[in-house]
């Protein structure tokens, strides 16, 4: 499994991170049973970060369990402190205290070490963060009284859709470790700043949908439907769908030359940047677990393809934007 360095620690992470949102139920149901032993397969496969959040409902609980019977090596764990008020903070900037009052991270991590069985988080994340809060804080001290106090390795915050670059300030303060964003092949943007930027202060990147809820997986067609609690019930729908299958379609050019699969094309594409520490992606099911690790296997994408991918094939777009309001 390709790896990389955890930026100002000693860890070496695997490129490709094991995605926990599936956990929560937003991709349909699942079996627990057969989300923990993919999990540990994944772990067997060199596939040693994982990411979760106090968000993703049972999500924490379920990997503690894993942790709890397993007996490889330790892998790194990440998760999120939830953000608590209305709905619409997903997509327009609140005030940190009516996000993160007082206190309430701290009771985040508490939680999370419990539920996760473990005594220190190696990354704890802001599920949510807007440039409005600034580069210090009560939010901010009390992740640094976590990492005081051994209970939390690194911080970092997660953002918002794919409103990325409103992080740079925050990394340029040298105040975090880690910041998570939306990347992939239809929304290449972050390596125009964030990226570059975070490798020179050297703050990781945690790259999240990076195969679009699935999309550029191929899977979808006209005629795919979802059950009423899957998370994509209409995500794909307001492109329209037509127009998204013919961006998906048009990236077939490059198989099976450069990629042996969509799935394989877009993991690679991300990945390709040193700049990138993790891609995650949702593995609680065996078969795409199963795809992903032998997507990583494959050799890199050629610097070509990738420079034809990115500035040929992006589609920027926000489907996000009906889910945060």
């Amino acid at each position: 499994m390709q790896s990389s360095l955890f930026p100002k620690t000693k860890r070496e992470v695997s490129k490709l991170g094991f995605g926990a949102f599936g956990l929560k139920g937003v991709f349909g149901s699942f079996d627990e049973s057969e989300a923990i032993g993919t999990m540990q397969y994944c772990w067997d496969q060199g596939v040693n970060f994982l990411d979760t959040a106090r968000h993703y409902g049972e999500s924490e609980t379920i990997v503690g369990k894993a942790l709890k019977s397993w007996s490889g090596d330790t892998p790194f764990i990440a998760t999120k402190a939830e953000c608590i008020g209305p709905i619409k903070q997903w997509g327009i900037p609140q005030d940190v205290e009516a996000c993160f009052p007082k206190g309430h991270i701290t009771r985040e991590a508490e939680i999370s070490l419990r539920e996760l069985g473990i005594e220190c988080i190696d990354l704890f994340q802001m599920h949510l963060y807007w440039p409005n809060w600034g580069v210090e804080g009560h939010w901010l001290d009390e992740l640094n009284a976590l990492q005081e106090q051994g209970k939390v390795g690194a911080i970092g915050v997660s953002m918002p859709d794919q409103r990325h670059d409103a992080a740079l300030p925050l990394v340029m303060s040298g105040r975090i470790q880690s910041v998570q964003a939306v990347f992939n092949i239809f929304d290449p943007t972050p390596l125009d700043c964030l990226i570059p930027i975070c490798a020179e202060n050297e703050v990781a990147v945690l790259a999240r949908c990076v195969l679009d809820e699935g999309g550029l997986t191929g899977f979808l067609s006209k005629d795919t439907q979802f059950a009423a609690d899957d998370f994509r019930a209409d995500y794909f729908d307001q492109g329209p769908r037509s127009l998204y299958l013919k961006k998906v379609e048009a990236l077939r050019k490059f198989l099976p030359e450069h990629a042996g699969s969509l799935a394989a094309l877009a993991l690679k594409f991300v990945t390709k940047h040193p700049g990138v520490t993790t891609a995650l992606s949702s593995m609680n099911i065996r078969e795409h677990a199963e795809m992903n690790v032998a997507a990583m296997k494959e050799e890199s994408l050629s610097s070509e393809a990738f420079a034809e991918i990115r500035y040929y094939h992006r589609w920027i777009h926000n489907f996000y934007s009906s889910k945060s309001l």
